[in-house]
């Protein structure tokens, strides 16, 4: 449980409870980082991190004037209005980071440690070191404090806009991709395998973007890829 479940009993919530909390402590730089891609069977996980300019007025609620109204867990949000927020995001954040990490290494070192260092290295590309991470359960092996919250995209303003950024950029990674990979239909189902992507697969094979440690191509092509790999080289 994190640190502040309780004040998420209603059906309101705050979406600033956590960046009130750290801008009342002192800290300025608040950081959200959100990935997208984690469950697909196609393409890249892409990390986001994102610091807003935030600050309280009197010590209580957060000044309005730099906020981005109606962000949400991206995921909740329609293509149009995440390219929206998107343009909205990016010009008012004090910076922003993305970073991807290409399946041929989610499949050396697992989607966890994946993601984990798709994430260190966006932060790494910020050009102001944050004062405090909010991210969306995860632990990084990085020397800045962290808080870790369970739904953060949802719950958490600087983790919603990660999130919208994240979303935005691979989807359009995925739409600008050559014919050889739209087959698969990656425009459309971003890499997530749908009935019309596994049919693909079925009929073309897996390509090299591909996981092939995730199922089912792993039971059904992960020894084409091994032989390919021993050919090259």
């Amino acid at each position: 449980m994190d640190m502040f479940d309780s004040k998420y009993n209603s059906s309101i919530i705050d979406k600033f409870a956590y960046e009130k909390e750290y801008l009342s402590l002192g800290y300025k730089y608040i950081c959200g980082i959100d990935e997208v891609g984690r469950g697909c069977l196609f393409g890249p996980v892409t990390v986001a991190a994102v610091i807003m300019p935030l600050e309280l007025n009197n010590d209580i609620e957060v000044v309005r004037e730099n906020i981005v109204e109606e962000v949400d867990d991206s995921k909740k949000i329609s293509a149009k209005k995440r390219e929206e927020l998107y343009d909205k995001i990016i010009n008012k954040a004090l910076c922003y980071s993305v970073y991807s990490v290409d399946s041929k290494t989610i499949d050396e070192i697992n989607i966890y440690n994946a993601t984990k260092l798709a994430m260190v290295n966006a932060v790494r590309g910020l050009n102001i070191k944050p004062d405090i991470l909010l991210i969306d359960a995860v632990k990084l092996d990085i020397d800045i404090k962290q808080c870790s919250i369970t739904k953060g995209d949802f719950k958490s303003y600087s983790i919603g806009c990660a999130s919208i950024v994240a979303k935005v950029e691979r989807d359009r990674m995925m739409n600008e991709l050559p014919e050889v990979y739209q087959k698969y239909k990656v425009a459309k189902n971003k890499g997530y395998g749908t009935k019309e992507h596994m049919k693909a697969i079925k009929m073309y094979g897996a390509s090299d973007m591909h996981r092939y440690s995730f199922e089912p191509i792993k039971s059904n092509f992960s020894n084409e890829k091994e032989e390919e790999d021993n050919l090259i080289l």
